[in-house]
């Protein structure tokens, strides 16, 4: 049973309903009952930004400028004078520990662009400390922090959305109406790309730069030194401590884009095997030029691998390739003859205003937390394939491995550094 919300507006709403009953004066700023710009303080959603690099950084400007009816009170990140700097332009509090962000009770969610292996486990706190939550992809470091994180946020009846803003594409709505119109047939397989990982990154002790918190930028990861290519691009997405590489980091957008138009991955057990390079030298060691099968309850085909961002359909009577910018068809009077515009200006708004109309209605977002899960198990699952050398069986309705050798079991989850736990 999901328990009871109980938000920061109905506080404010019913303590002034109290006052009033009361016979004590309800004192109403200007502020308070808000303009035409600007939503009364009782509907207005509080922020607060969890990691602020290039990423954070782009996403709290973003909600500045597109997220009407939202506040951004607070930010936190392991670089002071960034968290500092940023804070001052909003005109907030920062913080060196998120879990203080956590603590306020003034807050209504969160948005959490850190590095990757931090996803997750923040936004389970968040939950927990009845915070929504927008959450960068990929999703988790593990499938057993994926299904926690489903199962926390529906335990705690919290609004989770995804970072996948190409699902606010005109094209991309479009191109899911026509996979699932049946215009193409039966499907018989799917091919998805996303780009390639690599090798490389200096694995030589350096001096951790000053204003710099290494050991909480960290975390549950385990303790190594520092290195100057460990806490920033490539690293931040290479290395297995941190990631799973870009079989999730990349894969996120297109994996998602299948999940959003086809369900096949949820209807019996499917099977994942193929090949991939793992390096040896250097201080990247994610897969990379992976060659992935998976076979379908259904009989799909679906194929992934290195490329361009795309997923193509095909079925007995058509093709159809979805891309972030273009859409493709075969034969080509399966599309109309003026394609949907695409605009990644209107796609990060218009994302943006979903998860805090969402916070305000409750009701689910455009990418929740169910599809995320569906899409970053696949890619925890060809992860696993590679670095064992199995076939793996994937049950979905009981969310399980389906046989398997002790080594992929261990897989599925990770250890974390005390003293933080899931």
């Amino acid at each position: 049973m999901n328990i009871q919300r109980h938000t920061r507006r109905d506080v404010l709403k019913a303590g002034c309903a109290t006052a009033v009953g009361m016979g004590v004066p309800c004192v109403i700023t200007s502020t308070a009952l808000g303009s035409k710009d600007k939503l009364p303080a009782s509907e207005r959603v509080t922020l607060a930004h969890i990691g602020v690099g290039n990423r954070g950084r782009y996403l709290l400007e973003s909600y500045r400028a597109h997220g009407r009816g939202a506040q951004s009170v607070a930010v936190a990140d392991c670089y002071v004078d960034r968290r500092e700097a940023v804070a001052a332009t909003i005109g907030g509090t920062s913080y060196a520990d998120f879990r203080e962000i956590l603590a306020r009770e003034d807050i209504d969610g969160v948005v959490i662009a850190t590095p990757d292996h931090w996803h997750v486990p923040i936004a389970i706190m968040a939950a927990r400390a009845g915070k929504d939550a927008y959450v960068e992809k990929p999703l988790g470091l593990s499938l057993e922090q994926d299904l926690l994180c489903r199962q926390v946020f529906r335990k705690y009846n919290r609004i989770f959305q995804y970072g996948t803003q190409q699902r606010e594409a005109p094209h991309l709505q479009f191109g899911r109406k026509l996979v699932q119109s049946g215009k193409l047939g039966k499907l018989k397989a799917i091919e998805v790309q996303a780009p390639n990982g690599g090798s490389g990154g200096s694995t030589a002790a350096a001096p951790v730069p000053s204003g710099f918190d290494y050991e909480m930028w960290l975390g549950p990861a385990p303790k190594v030194p520092y290195t100057v290519d460990r806490c920033k691009p490539q690293g931040t997405y290479w290395i297995y401590d941190q990631s799973i590489g870009y079989l999730a980091g990349w894969g996120a957008h297109p994996l998602d884009v299948m999940v959003w138009c086809y369900d096949g991955d949820q209807t019996g057990h499917y099977t994942v095997e193929g090949t991939g390079d793992i390096p040896t030298e250097g201080l990247y060691d994610t897969v990379y030029n992976w060659k992935m099968i998976m076979r379908m309850a259904d009989g799909v085909k679906i194929t992934f691998k290195p490329g361009s961002n795309s997923t193509k359909f095909i079925g007995t009577d058509g093709r159809f390739e979805m891309t972030r910018n273009s859409l493709r068809a075969f034969p080509k009077n399966l599309l109309p003859a003026n394609i949907p515009s695409n605009s990644h200006i209107h796609n990060g708004a218009k994302h943006i205003q979903d998860y805090v109309d969402s916070i305000r209605s409750l009701q689910a977002p455009s990418s929740p937390i169910d599809d995320a899960v569906r899409s970053d198990v696949i890619s925890h699952l060809c992860n696993i394939a590679v670095r064992t050398g199995e076939k793996i069986t994937w049950d979905p309705l009981k969310q399980q491995l389906l046989g398997g050798s002790e080594k992929a079991k261990a897989m599925l989850t990770r250890s974390m550094q005390k003293p933080w736990t899931l």
